[in-house]
């Protein structure tokens, strides 16, 4: 192994407990996130309801002061018919009583159209508020719970950076550039160990030349596929590290004939 690359892989354990950290903890904003997106929507449909039940309070009065119009015309008709002594003038003053019962009737369905959805509004709006009512005190103890959380994984990260950031001061500076470099760009392991001349990281086989090389440990050498560090992990190099070593395969021993 390169010399370099036992105090790499240390670090990049460090990161790797982050990374899991990090998503982590953006798995559970989401969480929270979907908890007030919830809240808002239910407000919105507060907030809109409640605003199409000002504007039918507003239609209804409108029409039954209209109503109240038709009735008031209804009786100056009813009481001019009573002294008119004409015949034509009396049969035109019932035809213009009958529009205008007619036109009462009409606003009178109408508003009673408005009211029946106005009361089916009121009715919608009072779920709406039972269920925001419920989605507030039911989530507060998940708010808590998760918030909590969250400051939990805060802390680990900030003893594991403090950490990390101690060991990268021992490391070789130009190797851990290197290495900082692929990590930003994959987010994810990226000095692996050859395995079954495999890459680890990509899986991806590599050439019996390529293999010579990362065992010799005398450079970095990448993977000509992912462009991930390799080493050739031997038990014995990683000692003393949290590296937990893989154990190759070996192969299996030709049949006796």
């Amino acid at each position: 192994m390169h010399p370099a690359l036992k105090t790499i892989l240390e670090i990049q354990e460090y990161d790797m407990k982050m990374i899991r950290l990090m998503r982590l903890k953006k798995e559970r904003l989401s969480e929270l996130q979907h908890i007030e997106d919830l809240r808002q929507e239910l407000r919105g449909q507060q907030a809109s309801k409640e605003a199409e039940i000002s504007e039918l309070n507003r239609s209804i009065a409108g029409q039954e002061a209209k109503i109240g119009e038709i009735k008031e015309k209804i009786k100056k008709l009813e009481t001019k018919q009573a002294t008119v002594k004409k015949v034509d003038e009396f049969n035109a003053l019932t035809q213009e009583l009958t529009q205008t019962e007619r036109e009462r009737i009409a606003t009178e369905h109408i508003t009673s159209d408005m009211i029946d959805k106005r009361n089916l509004e009121e009715e919608f709006l009072g779920k709406v508020k039972e269920s925001l009512k419920q989605s507030e005190e039911s989530s507060v103890a998940l708010e808590a719970e998760i918030k909590g959380s969250i400051r939990t994984i805060n802390q680990e990260g900030s003893e594991l950076k403090a950490s990390r950031d101690l060991l990268a001061k021992t490391a070789d500076s130009e190797v851990l550039k290197v290495y900082q470099r692929l990590l930003n760009n994959k987010k994810d392991r990226v000095v692996v160990s050859i395995e079954n001349r495999t890459c680890s990281g990509c899986h991806i086989a590599l050439t019996a030349q390529h293999e010579n090389v990362v065992r010799k440990g005398e450079r970095l050498t990448f993977c000509e596929h992912c462009s991930r560090i390799h080493f050739w992990q031997e038990s014995e190099e990683i000692e003393g590290t949290t590296v937990t070593p893989k154990r190759r395969r070996r192969r299996a021993a030709p049949a006796a004939v």
